[in-house]
């Protein structure tokens, strides 16, 4: 719950054109190659393969018409990847997006919270395991 509190709005996902859609799978894997360094490692850290990460900054790519990622190939100094200046603009805009989306809707998640916290029984009569159709009134 901890975590649902910091995040009010855990799954905004933004279609900026046709092929450019941006949602937190994607924004988190720029942010970790930013952190990283590394596409491979930005995925490990995310539970994602290297081969899934490359295919979303993919689609990110074609979305935007040009690169976010910067990538290097590896080999004895090893490679490496960096957020270019449009993939840095790209994340910090769908940041502040994500403020201003839990900012707008923090009141109603409350109120939907207050209703979690009444007893279920009260509000409908108990269906049991197996059961179908309408409850005995």
């Amino acid at each position: 719950m901890a975590e649902a509190r910091e995040r009010l709005v855990a799954h905004l996902r933004v279609t900026v054109g046709e092929n450019a859609r941006l949602g937190p799978g994607k924004a988190d894997l720029l942010e970790a190659v930013g952190q990283e360094g590394s596409i491979s490692a930005a995925g490990r850290r995310l539970g994602m393969s290297y081969a899934r990460a490359w295919r979303l900054l993919s689609e990110l790519e074609v979305g935007f018409g040009r690169p976010l990622v910067q990538a290097s190939r590896g080999g004895g100094g090893g490679g490496g990847a960096r957020l270019t200046p449009l993939g840095a603009e790209v994340l910090a805009a769908y940041r502040r997006m994500q403020v201003q989306a839990e900012a707008a809707v923090a009141a109603e998640v409350e109120r939907l919270r207050a209703l979690l916290a009444q007893p279920a029984a009260e509000e409908a009569p108990a269906f049991h395991e197996g059961e179908t159709g309408t409850p005995d009134q």
